[in-house]
């Protein structure tokens, strides 16, 4: 089994390309790709998740 692409929180934001604070204006509202906190405080994000937030985000468009 393939190992999980984990992205860096400031990866994903050059991705969707906004800023660190609209990123958590939108997380704020629960419009964000879901995230995981590691044991040292660190978030990722799932390359799976971020593709399928992208996805939505093309839907509802």
């Amino acid at each position: 089994m393939a190992p999980v692409a984990m992205l860096k929180l400031s990866d994903v934001l050059t991705e969707i390309g906004i800023s660190r604070a609209a990123f958590y204006r939108m997380r704020a509202r629960g419009n964000a790709p879901k995230l995981i906190k590691l044991p040292n405080g660190q978030l990722r994000c799932r390359r799976t998740d971020l593709d399928d937030w992208l996805n939505g985000c093309e839907e509802a468009a």
